[in-house]
Formats: C-alpha cells, sequence, structure tokens
C-alpha cells in the first residue's frame, strides 16, 4: 500500500481543517493520523467548541491538572458537578502544549457550565488559566472579554508565554493595570482588533499601542457616543503613529482626526456605518494608490465613488453592501469601478436592472474577473425581467469568471426558462460555482446541467458568506 510522507500527510490535512466533517474522520484513520491532526486541532480547539460541548472541553482541560490540584477540584465539586469524577484519565497528547490561541472569552464560556452555587469558582478558574499560562506555553494569539479585570499579566509565566503574541482582540473597557501590564510584555503584536465601549474607555491601551514595533493591521469596532470623542481622538492619533506600516484597517465609525489620510501604504480598508447617518466625508479626495481590498456596508455612493476614482488600478476585490442609492448614482459607481479597476478579480454589488448596459462595460473592462456576487434589484415585476441580465453575463462575461452568486432585494428570482438558456450558452465556458436560493422546482433543471458538467457545483442557500472562494482557493 502506497505510504504517504507525513509532511505531505500534514499539508493536505491542514487543508482540511475547516471542513469539520471530514477532519473529525481523519482524526479516527491511525494514530499517525492523530498525531499529525491532535496540534492542527489543539492550535486553536475554541474554534471547534459547539454549543452544548463545553463540558466535554472543561474535562479534557481538567485531566492535564496534578494529582494534587484534580484532588483539590474534586472537593470543591462534590455533589455539584458529578460527571467530572470519571474524567481524570491522563490524556494520551499533551493537548494543551499545541494550543496557540488563549480564547479567555471561551474559557470563561467552559466555566459558566459549573453551577453558580459553587462559591469557589475563582479557584477553579485559576487552576484552569495557570495550565495555560506558564512558562511552557507560547501564544500568537489572545483574546480578552469585555470588562475582564483577572490580572493575567501576574500569573507566573505570563511575560514568556505571552512575549510572542501577534494578534489581540479586546475590549478597550477592560482594567486598565491589564492594559499596561501587557503593554510591557507584548511588544511584537501585528494584529490589533479592539471593541470601543459606550463608556469607561481606558487609556492604558494607548499605552499598549505605543510599544509595539509590528503593527500593521487595526481593526475598531466602535460603539458609538459623542462622549467619548476625545477618547477616539487620542486612540486615532495613537495610529497614526505607525501610518507608513498600517496595510489593513477597519473602522466602523467615521474617523474625528485625518488618520486614514496618514495610511498611504494601505492594502485593504473595511468601513462599516452601522449609525447610518455619518456623511463619511473624509472619503472624498482620499488616495490610497496601493488598496488592493475595499469592502463597505452602509456608506454614501458619493463618497466610495471618489475613494475607487483615486485608487490607482490595484484593487481586486470590492464588496459594498446596504448603500442606498438611485438608478443614476449606481449607474455612476458601476462607471468608477470599470474604469479604475482594470485587475478587479471579487466583486459584491447591487445592480439596479435598469443599469444592465452599464453592467456589460464593467464585464468588458474587468478581464480578471473570477467571482461576482450581485444583489438583484428591480421593481418591475415581470417574469423575463433577468433575462437581458442573463444574456450579458453568457455573452460578456471575462474567461476567468465562472464563480456566482446572486441575491434578491424583493420577492423575485429567475425564471426556469432563463436559466435554461444561460446554462446552454455557458456550455463552451469554465464550468461554474453557482448560488442562490430556488424552490424545488428547479431541482431538475440545476440536475440536469451539473451532469453536462456545466454546473460545477451548486448551493441552495440565501445566506451567503460572500467571498469564501478566495479562503478555499477554489
Amino acid at each position: 500500500m502506497f505510504k504517504l510522507n507525513r509532511d505531505i500527510l500534514y499539508l493536505i490535512l491542514k487543508e482540511l481543517q475547516d471542513d469539520k466533517k471530514s477532519f473529525y474522520k481523519c482524526l479516527l484513520v491511525n494514530r499517525t493520523w492523530s498525531e499529525i491532526i491532535i496540534p492542527i486541532l489543539w492550535k486553536n480547539p475554541w474554534k471547534y467548541l459547539k454549543k452544548g460541548n463545553e463540558k466535554l472541553l472543561l474535562n479534557v482541560i481538567i485531566s492535564h491538572l496534578s494529582e494534587e490540584s484534580r484532588n483539590n477540584l474534586m472537593l470543591i465539586l462534590s455533589g455539584h458537578y458529578n460527571y467530572l469524577k470519571g474524567s481524570y484519565q491522563k490524556p494520551l497528547f499533551d493537548y494543551i502544549s499545541f494550543c496557540k490561541h488563549l480564547n479567555l472569552n471561551e474559557i470563561k464560556r467552559i466555566i459558566d457550565v459549573i453551577p453558580d452555587k459553587i462559591y469557589e469558582i475563582s479557584i477553579i478558574r485559576n487552576e484552569i488559566l495557570k495550565l495555560f499560562i506558564n512558562e511552557n506555553r507560547v501564544f500568537t494569539h489572545l483574546y480578552i472579554p469585555h470588562q475582564f479585570d483577572y490580572q493575567i499579566h501576574l500569573i507566573p509565566g505570563a511575560k514568556v508565554c505571552l512575549s510572542e503574541l501577534q494578534l489581540l482582540r479586546c475590549h478597550t473597557t477592560i482594567d486598565d493595570k491589564i492594559l499596561t501590564g501587557l503593554s510591557e510584555i507584548c511588544k511584537s503584536i501585528k494584529k490589533l482588533e479592539l471593541f470601543i465601549g459606550w463608556s469607561n474607555n481606558k487609556y492604558g491601551i494607548v499605552k499598549l499601542i505605543e510599544n509595539q514595533k509590528k503593527l500593521f493591521d487595526i481593526r475598531l469596532n466602535y460603539y458609538y457616543s459623542r462622549a467619548n470623542e476625545s477618547f477616539f481622538e487620542v486612540l486615532e492619533n495613537s495610529l497614526i503613529k505607525y501610518s507608513n506600516n498600517i496595510q489593513s484597517f477597519k473602522l466602523t465609525k467615521q474617523p474625528i482626526t485625518n488618520i486614514l489620510s496618514s495610511f498611504v501604504n494601505l492594502k485593504r480598508l473595511e468601513l462599516h456605518d452601522g449609525f447610518h447617518y455619518m456623511p463619511w466625508n473624509c472619503l472624498e479626495n482620499l488616495s490610497l494608490p496601493f488598496l488592493q481590498v475595499l469592502r463597505a456596508i452602509g456608506i454614501p455612493v458619493k463618497v466610495l465613488i471618489s475613494l475607487i476614482e483615486n485608487t490607482s488600478g490595484h484593487l481586486i476585490e470590492i464588496k459594498i453592501d446596504d448603500t442606498i442609492y438611485s438608478g443614476i448614482n449606481n449607474a455612476m459607481l458601476i462607471q468608477a469601478i470599470y474604469k479604475n479597476c482594470p485587475n478587479l478579480s471579487y466583486l459584491k454589488l447591487l445592480i439596479k436592472i435598469s443599469n444592465k448596459l452599464e453592467f456589460e462595460k464593467l464585464l468588458i473592462n474587468c478581464q480578471y474577473l473570477n467571482g461576482l456576487f450581485l444583489i438583484l434589484e428591480s421593481y418591475n415585476d415581470q417574469s423575463n425581467i433577468y433575462d437581458g441580465l442573463l444574456k450579458i453575463l453568457a455573452k460578456s462575461s471575462p474567461t476567468n469568471l465562472f464563480k456566482f452568486k446572486f441575491k434578491f432585494c424583493y420577492n423575485h428570482n429567475f425564471k426556469s426558462d432563463s436559466l435554461k438558456l444561460f446554462f446552454d450558452d455557458w456550455k463552451v465556458r469554465h464550468p461554474m460555482l453557482l448560488q442562490f436560493a430556488l424552490n424545488d422546482d428547479y431541482d431538475d433543471l440545476i440536475e440536469k446541467y451539473k451532469a453536462e458538467g456545466i454546473i460545477k457545483r451548486y448551493d441552495n442557500k440565501a445566506s451567503y458568506d460572500d467571498f469564501e472562494w478566495i479562503e478555499k482557493r477554489v
């Protein structure tokens, strides 16, 4: 029997880690496969934690405790947590040694399954945290929950196991002592995601930012309040220091400072206006010559057009959601894209059917398009309203374009005859990946064209993950 090289097997199994069903099956093949999969699985075990499985994971974690610590826990839990009594079999692997993501949110979640009547809950928490935070562990990712006040930086070994941190995700409302303590330990953070509260934001986060040497990815999630504007300004100014290094930036509120114009080397920009009343004038005449990815939710069309026009042709991904605009503005946005984005690979955009001819120009000018997510809007309820759009797709799609998602603003859909013509016209092209919601009446039609090799894969979904194609490299 052919035997795969262990390194090759590792690379193959690593590719399966997001396919949980297949990944778990591989775990049961034999010990060799288990030895390869366990480190991958336990690098970030929290992402595999399903609701209802908290007790199982807690059992595995507690099984790593020393005999003395286990006995102490049993005394505390006696009569309240009987299912732990048989859980102390020595684990086959030192699972925690493989963990690189210290997720204090999820640790709190598994501890929360312990009955409230156990008043010594802090002792249990301390024992579990000591399993993770000590001189024998090194973490690259740290996630801290809202209003966290446990002084993790004072746990023996914290200086070692948190010194190589690359990603920190936390709330700016956590205890200032923790933020200050972490600023002395963690100086090589590359990615920082902050959740900024309505009030009680701590300025210790500014010191932590100022102590970093490798910061290049910032994500600011605001819970907006005008009372916090002085804090916002100080925070934004602390980030401007890294203006030449920042390559990825997310913002959920119009900035107070000129922070965006300072990020001259920005490659990825995500904007999300959850408040829907900000003009975002800071985007007008903003020049981001190296921008490759633009994702926008609830941002006015006028300023998005200006932003796209001031890029230098490097945009490869554009995603625009939840934006209200007229037919004229929709046409102007489509024009801005096909005139300024010749290298575009992935596009998510609302298309008003009245602008289908402008859309055809986009297909003709953006010859590197690979994936298209169209949100279709038409007030006309004629049965053949989308025929013209499908004909344009079949006729003018660039050679590389074969990944399609469709979403309808109203209770519309493609008619079966229209789809049949579209699929027939696609026969000489690359088999398509197709996703949109259809009722069961279309099953035979879809299966027919799958059998003919015109549709490679079809997902009947009403919910969408945008560009998962990119991550899965399909």
